[in-house]
């Protein structure tokens, strides 16, 4: 059964048991803890809700199936005319609204895997089989303590920060579940206790957990501690074997610890944090020996596993994704973002801000004066990433000719600029539309809708190499190796380019020189640290990372959202050629200090030990 079938379906259970008063006679309703000693669905249950929060949130989730906070960055806009991301980003965040908040969503999650670690090693999984039985507890532990490192891996992100007293704070740091009798009136631990919490429970996940759940063939496989119990192969694959795939696993929890770590040493946190960019450099590199270093990095990783055309939807293989979601045939984000012309609500709106981050395919941005970059014709000789990502003016996507510009006559249902004080809530705000993570085999035609199959990743492996480069030029340049991986921050950076087709044409032959930018930086830190940033907001665009890692890095929040004006010079001469203007569409308004979120203003007013984050 797919892991979100079971959430739903062992959720339903806990609210159901939780709600006796509502009927009578109450006695015959009423279930106590010790039924979960002999009912393990019961007991399961608790555990599936602690999965839950890890997709499920009031606005924002730790893994969310569509693109959403990237609306608040510098990466793109919504033609939404509500949304509570667009408000928080035009002025209007604070800590009693605060759409990016976790602090619920987390804490219940926790509450509920607090209580399952208390109740899992007493409770019946497998009475008749003493291997079967131990082997449930180790896994579902390793589970829940993985699921609790997530939760205050992402409490931290939202809600991590300095106070007015100089300390950088964490939240409060709970490892059992409370009940009526508990101390709710916590101070939040520092974010170095938190950091190491999550590090302890990676590290307990890591101990209980397979490096990755496959089925054995023969008893000789099964590790000693469970053979020595009695285990036969065939019970181990019932508990650790493919049926269990999508569950958390060693490689996940390994994961999870590295992402905390690189949090930890980035500049907003790295002064009190108590990890440094060597640590998380060699977290980063413990990940990427398990994908056997360079030689497991995926070369169609940038584009293919969204695609239709990638084999996952052939055999179920996902080289580029270390965890993802279940399989889901759908239609939803094709709906929300399709231009409106193949029947899409047009919702994202990439900026001008991030096409401008794309280099030229020689691998030169387009800012230096030797990258060949034409303002007449912007979208010529560029990073192919950036066609993968965005549609922009003229290019045909499906069987439509995608047309951007104003004051052009081009029919009733067009996707124009210009068009959207008559289609607002479908037409582009900046001239562009979003493409990446979108199904081109979708319909959206309401007359004749097709679904297609769609993973949701949670972690993509080009993350990772990513975080190892990122951390490994921070902490040694990049060109040092001190981890053993076998590569360096330079060899990482110039394999994802490579890979994106910088430094060929777009018929795929070398251009002179081949990425030109690249060789000029390879021994400059600073530069290699620009570069790295900026490959990082490429790869994962609309994957909702930019906005933590705009807070994590320190970067401005309040650059104005830009769009690009097309016009023809004469709109009554079809061979009259354009004109490209860079405007402003929308202002934003934060402020320095929220690079660090919120505690809840609710939380604060309840508990005099809670202390906020300054400026709040």
């Amino acid at each position: 059964m797919k892991i979100n079938n079971i959430i739903l379906y062992l959720t339903g259970l806990i609210l159901l048991s939780s709600c006796q008063d509502m009927f009578t006679p109450a006695d015959e309703n009423t279930r106590q803890e010790d039924a979960m000693y002999v009912e393990s669905e019961y007991a399961n249950g608790l555990l599936m809700y602690g999965y839950s929060r890890l997709f499920q949130g009031a606005s924002v989730a730790p893994y969310m199936n569509s693109t959403t906070t990237d609306i608040a960055t510098d990466d793109a806009v919504t033609n939404q005319e509500v949304n509570n991301f667009m408000s928080m980003a035009t002025g209007a965040w604070t800590a009693d609204s605060d759409p990016m908040s976790l602090w619920n969503t987390c804490k219940d999650g926790i509450q509920y895997v607090n209580k399952f670690l208390t109740i899992v090693k007493k409770s019946s999984w497998a009475p008749s089989a003493a291997s079967k039985q131990q082997m449930f507890i180790d896994r579902l532990s390793g589970e829940a303590y993985a699921i609790r490192a997530i939760l205050y891996y992402n409490l931290l992100m939202a809600h991590g920060g300095y106070a007015d007293d100089g300390i950088l704070y964490g939240v409060p740091l709970l490892t059992q579940p409370e009940d009526a009798s508990s101390n709710f009136n916590q101070e939040r631990a520092t974010f170095a206790e938190c950091v190491q919490q999550i590090f302890l429970d990676c590290d307990s996940a890591m101990t209980l957990l397979p490096l990755d759940y496959n089925d054995i063939t023969s008893n000789d496989e099964i590790p000693e501690k469970y053979k020595a119990l009695g285990a036969v192969f065939s019970g181990y694959n019932s508990v650790f074997g493919i049926t269990s795939r999508n569950r958390i696993s060693a490689r996940v929890a390994e994961a999870v610890k590295a992402q905390a770590a690189l949090l930890a040493a980035s500049p907003a946190f790295r002064e009190q944090s108590g990890v440094t960019s060597a640590q998380a450099a060699t977290l980063c590199a413990n990940v990427l020996k398990h994908n056997n270093g360079m030689a497991g990095f995926d070369k169609a990783g940038h584009l293919d596993w969204y695609s239709s055309t990638y084999k996952t939807f052939i055999d179920g293989t996902v080289p580029e994704v270390l965890w993802r979601s279940d399989r889901s045939k759908d239609n939803t984000q094709e709906r929300a973002n399709f231009p409106p012309s193949i029947y899409g609500n047009g919702r994202l709106n990439p900026s001008q801000n991030l096409v401008d981050a794309f280099p030229m395919n020689n691998g030169l941005p387009i800012t230096d004066p030797n990258s060949g970059y034409d303002k007449d014709n912007p979208y010529a000789n560029r990073d192919m990433r950036l066609s993968n990502s965005i549609i922009y003016n003229g290019m045909k996507y499906k069987t439509a000719n995608i047309l951007t510009g104003v004051n052009m006559p081009y029919g009733k249902d067009n996707d124009t600029e210009d068009n959207i004080d008559d289609r607002r809530g479908f037409s582009t705000r900046t001239g562009y539309y979003l493409k990446k993570l979108l199904r081109d085999d979708v319909s959206a035609n309401p007359s004749s809708q097709s679904l297609q199959n769609h993973i949701y990743p949670r972690i993509r492996y080009t993350e990772i190499y990513l975080a190892y480069a990122e951390a490994a030029n921070d902490a040694w340049g990049p060109n040092e190796d001190p981890t053993g991986v076998g590569f360096t921050a330079y060899d990482v950076i110039k394999a994802i380019r490579e890979r994106a087709g910088i430094g060929k044409d777009e018929f795929g032959r070398d251009l002179p020189g081949g990425d030109k930018y690249i060789e000029t930086v390879k021994n400059d830190q600073a530069k290699m640290t620009e570069l790295i940033r900026n490959e990082r907001r490429l790869e994962l665009c609309f994957e909702n990372k930019r906005f933590w890692d705009m807070r994590r890095w320190l970067l401005p929040l309040n650059e104005p959202i830009k769009g690009m004006k097309i016009e023809k010079v004469d709109p009554n001469d079809p061979n009259s050629p354009l004109t490209y203007s860079v405007i402003v569409v929308e202002e934003r308004k934060f402020e320095d200090y929220m690079h660090y979120g919120p505690i809840p203003r609710e939380e604060i007013l309840k508990w005099d030990k809670l202390k906020q984050n300054r400026g709040w």
